[in-house]
């Protein structure tokens, strides 16, 4: 666990460095979807399933495409370990009055697991706070077995999913945590 981490607004000079980011993951988890329709109950059910082997994963967005959508962004924060870059976060509007929504969370692969997420997501959680947002939401892959465990340590529920929701048709999760 890394002691100091500084986490701060981002700047344009910043951008070149976050989009260089490894955005990918690997996971030897996934949420698998089950759906079940009756005349009248529709039901859904996401199962954790252990994969026979970890698989990588491609993010679902281009990384380029924040060298034009940051200064659309309602905050963008950067975390650094000794000056250096090492993830961010990506606040936008959420989809309730009052809330946020954590449209990207991206550590660089060699800070990874050292509590960079953690730490980016309390910053995003004192940002919203001192705004008056009263809640934060979160969106995943299915397959993104690292953030929701992320999301569920750091505590966000489960608050639903979206089908094709991802340019390359994959599901979205969505957590949400209220703040107090």
């Amino acid at each position: 666990m890394i002691e100091q981490i500084n986490v701060r607004q981002a700047i344009s000079s910043d951008i070149p460095g976050l989009i260089s980011m490894d955005h990918g993951y690997s996971t030897d988890h996934v949420w698998q979807l089950s759906y079940r329709k009756q005349p009248s109950e529709i039901g859904v059910t996401f199962r954790e399933v252990r994969l026979p082997r970890p698989m990588q994963a491609v993010y679902p967005r281009d990384p380029k495409r924040l060298a034009d959508e940051w200064t659309h962004l309602q905050t963008l924060l950067l975390a650094e370990v000794e000056e250096q870059p090492a993830g961010y976060l990506a606040l936008s509007d959420g989809p309730a009055e009052g809330s946020a929504w954590v449209t990207d969370i991206v550590v660089d692969l060699r800070f990874r697991r050292q509590g960079i997420a953690s730490r980016l997501l309390a910053a995003g959680k004192e940002w919203c706070r001192a705004r008056e947002r009263r809640l934060l939401f979160m969106e995943m892959q299915t397959k993104n077995y690292p953030a929701i465990c992320l999301a569920q340590r750091t505590g966000f529920l489960y608050a639903g999913y979206s089908d094709l929701y991802y340019p390359d048709q994959d599901i979205a999760l969505f957590f949400a945590v209220e703040l107090g």
